[in-house]
């Protein structure tokens, strides 16, 4: 039976009339991991889960906090239009990226149920072109169009929807970004094949671009496989509170493949096979997902002494 999410008064609950938290962060966190959120609440608490707001401040403080960021958003607005006609003349990078987004954004479609618009695309061309000039460590890639439409749809204010993507990007560098952190998701997946299931790692044997294909489930943050984009939000949230955890994502994309893993070695597919039946995996359910891959990763904490140290470190120490 599904158990009801975090609704709007519980939430309310967990702060006392300062606004000062009065449950712990452990207490929240295995709550989202077993309940989730209710939509309801999520544009607030994902400003807790970011790191837009911090967990010891009081509703006086955040007040302050959303002002002096709203300030200076303003100011790097201001900024890049000062900086932007240099760009466009002299960094012939930028204007790649400029392309790279206005063909990503075209091929964004989204209407409510009236059949109006509801994505603001001039909002996410400068935003993402902001995120870029800013950030040099995530560079654009393809799919941060889709991940920032998630926060569009989260909240209201412009300043909200920039800070709140560039705080989400700064906890999941090593999850989703390209140069930073999907090549060692793929190289710890494949680990983690080897050492939980020995007879499907050899079937893998000499098909080593298989593991390596599925590095778009990491890049777009695995938007693709859900029905909803409650379930993306839904699996977002547990890993913005590292539960149950750290680089749960890699269980995650574990648990994806076995879903597949006997149809593969029944009909023992080649590696192109293989990619396609794993490109059909999606509607999922988030609820369902996490919790097989809670239970997976329950499984390997069962052979803790015999983990290799690699996978130790990686999903039980602290953050990288």
């Amino acid at each position: 039976m599904k158990k009801m999410p975090i609704d709007k008064a519980e939430w309310e609950g967990y702060f006392d009339e300062s606004g000062h938290l009065v449950k712990s962060r452990d207490f929240i966190s295995s709550n989202i991991l077993d309940r989730g959120l209710d939509p309801a609440v999520r544009s607030e608490a994902w400003k807790f889960l970011t790191g837009y707001y911090s967990w010891r401040s009081s509703h006086d403080e955040r007040l302050t906090v959303d002002s002096m960021r709203r300030k200076s958003y303003q100011a790097l607005c201001n900024m890049y239009n000062k900086i932007q006609p240099l760009l466009e003349t002299e960094h012939r990078d930028f204007m790649q990226v400029c392309s790279f987004i206005n063909s990503d954004l075209q091929r964004l479609y989204l209407r409510d149920a009236q059949g109006y618009a509801i994505v603001d695309k001039k909002q996410l061309e400068k935003i993402l072109l902001l995120s870029y000039v800013c950030n040099t460590d995530a560079e654009y890639q393809q799919g941060f169009h889709e991940m920032l439409l998630l926060f569009q749809l989260l909240v209201e204010k412009e300043h909200e929807v920039y800070w709140l993507f560039q705080f989400f990007l700064q906890k999941t560098e090593h999850s989703c970004v390209v140069n930073i952190g999907v090549g060692k998701n793929l190289i710890m997946l494949k680990a983690v094949i080897a050492f939980m299931d020995p007879i499907f790692a050899k079937h893998l044997e000499g098909k080593s671009r298989v593991v390596q294909s599925l590095f778009p489930w990491f890049c777009l943050f695995f938007q693709q496989v859900f029905k909803s984009f409650d379930d993306v939000w839904r699996l977002w949230e547990v890993f913005l509170m590292g539960m149950p955890c750290r680089n749960f994502q890699v269980i995650v994309a574990y648990t994806m493949l076995q879903s597949v893993r006997d149809q593969i070695l029944r009909e023992n597919m080649g590696g192109d096979d293989i990619l396609m039946v794993c490109g059909n995996i999606i509607d999922l359910d988030a609820d369902e997902l996490i919790s097989k891959a809670c239970s997976m990763y329950k499984l390997l904490m069962e052979h803790k002494d015999k983990v290799p140290d690699e996978l130790k470190e990686f999903f039980l120490q602290g953050d990288p």
